[in-house]
């Protein structure tokens, strides 16, 4: 009957409103495109691969205008941030906020599909700045916010992003608490606002990190999704039974919100994934398990209806992989330079469809896991000769006098006299100067890294009476 096409077209309607309303604009992954390198792709291209590996988002670092341009016309949903240095200004000046959202906000909304705006990045994991920013971290989200409501960008959700240290308590997740430093004076504001304006919780959370440290109470396979019943945890406090690690570090953070008295705020994922390599001493960081984390979450998103969480079934959310590239600038362990999805020039370092549309079972094999268990042999840090800026003894140069000048006796074998003296070169007085202070220091959080120009080995470089000092991890 002609009177039926109508109603049916309406109910459809109906249908595919209820499911972006439940969050079916989520399902495809997004993915964070830092640009901490310098041997990127232009932007443009860099668009061309993101569309290519099936992300339905982007998430940026800032708000670069020649980003937001390169995302023009894409319908790619896309995250922009405010700088961390801003937030003081934007927090105390309505204004500023104002004048920001003008500059790098307006002229874009109309051909970007901007729907996440983040003042900061981790800030609260930064205790330096506790006096100086954090005051201002929940004034610099309102000004922001009320900047985009007077332009009629009320579409745009604002938040920031918060590491899983702003926990104090992650375990088990029922009993989720946040720390007592920023729990009534930043967090219960933020969370009223969040609640408030309908926006999310942005947390960037990572298994890795949590497995990494503590490999032998953890077992990778529940880091990384894998089906396997006798692996589940279960939770007394709540009754409730978990299957994966990334499922229990965000129900604590439902636990924590609710121990506020904020229930019905919602979650998004701001950053997780796995490292695809880094140092030698570094545990589980290698393509075959990154490319499973990655698969299986794209997997587990593109599910229907939503699975959601223990504590919170059936409830979707918006999540960016991390990252886009492995970027070689990025400074701290190897891990830091090894998160990407793309070499730098474009290609995969292993196949993944964010889209989650590929079955798990249909990719090529990968390769081994080799370095799944602790390295227990010893480590030195010396010269990359292998890297172009190696070639560059004005930096190498800085190198050496920053590793020498940091502590008492660390260089002392190559200075005129010493053991290590000769041969009297840039790069053999580098290799020991690099290796002692590493060795000095890496407990402390030294790395073998100096700005991409030094790496780990496993074959002493000691000659004759010069000793480089060494450690097993």
């Amino acid at each position: 009957m002609p009177w039926l096409r109508p109603f049916f077209l309406f109910v459809f309607f109906l249908c595919v409103l209820c499911s972006t309303a439940k969050g079916g604009s989520f399902a495809r992954l997004g993915v964070n495109y830092g640009t901490l390198g310098d041997d990127l792709p232009s932007h443009a291209r860099s668009v061309e691969l993101i569309r290519s590996i099936g992300a339905g988002a982007v998430k940026i670092y800032d708000a670069n205008p020649a980003i937001l341009r390169a995302l023009a016309g894409t319908r790619l949903r896309v995250s922009i941030m405010v700088p961390n240095n801003l937030i003081p200004s934007i927090g105390t000046n309505a204004s500023m906020a104002d004048a920001w959202v003008a500059t790098y906000v307006a002229p874009f909304a109309g051909a970007v599909r901007i729907r996440y705006l983040l003042v900061g990045n981790e800030i609260l994991s930064y205790r330096d700045i506790a006096n100086s920013t954090w005051p201002f971290l929940v004034p610099a989200i309102v000004n922001v916010r009320r900047a985009l409501v007077a332009r009629s960008l009320r579409d745009v959700k604002v938040g920031t992003t918060l590491a899983m240290d702003a926990l104090a308590v992650s375990y088990p997740p029922s009993a989720g608490e946040f720390r007592a430093d920023i729990a009534d004076s930043v967090m219960r504001p933020m969370l009223q606002f969040l609640h408030k304006t309908r926006s999310f919780y942005f947390v960037d959370a990572y298994p890795y990190f949590a497995w990494s440290d503590n490999p032998t109470a953890i077992h990778l396979d529940y880091a990384l999704f894998a089906a396997n019943c006798s692996l589940n945890y279960f939770d007394p406090g709540s009754k409730l039974t978990y299957t994966n690690l990334l499922d229990q570090m965000l129900d604590a953070v439902a636990a924590a919100m609710s121990r506020l008295g904020f229930r019905d705020v919602r979650i998004a994922i701001a950053e997780t994934g796995w490292p695809n390599g880094g140092d030698m001493d570094q545990i589980g960081a290698n393509i075959h398990n990154a490319a499973i984390y990655n698969r299986n979450l794209a997997r587990r998103l593109a599910a229907r209806p939503a699975l959601g969480t223990p504590a919170r079934p059936g409830e979707a959310m918006p999540v960016f992989i991390f990252s886009l590239y492995n970027e070689n600038q990025k400074p701290g362990p190897g891990t830091e330079r090894h998160w990407g999805l793309l070499y730098p020039n474009g290609t995969r370092i292993y196949p993944v469809d964010l889209s989650g549309r590929r079955p798990v079972e249909s990719y090529p094999p990968l390769p081994p896991a080799e370095n799944n268990e602790p390295y227990r042999g010893k480590l030195w840090c010396v010269l990359d000769g292998g890297r172009r800026r190696a070639a560059n003894a004005t930096a190498v140069g800085e190198a050496v006098a920053y590793a020498c000048g940091q502590g008492n006796g660390t260089c002392d074998a190559i200075r005129p006299g010493g053991a290590c003296y000769y041969p009297n070169t840039l790069a053999a007085h580098a290799n020991y100067a690099f290796n002692a202070y590493w060795q000095q220091f890496r407990r402390v959080g030294g790395t073998c890294f100096f700005d991409g120009l030094a790496v780990q080995t496993k074959k002493d470089p000691s000659y004759g009476s010069c000793k480089y000092p060494s450690s097993s991890n």
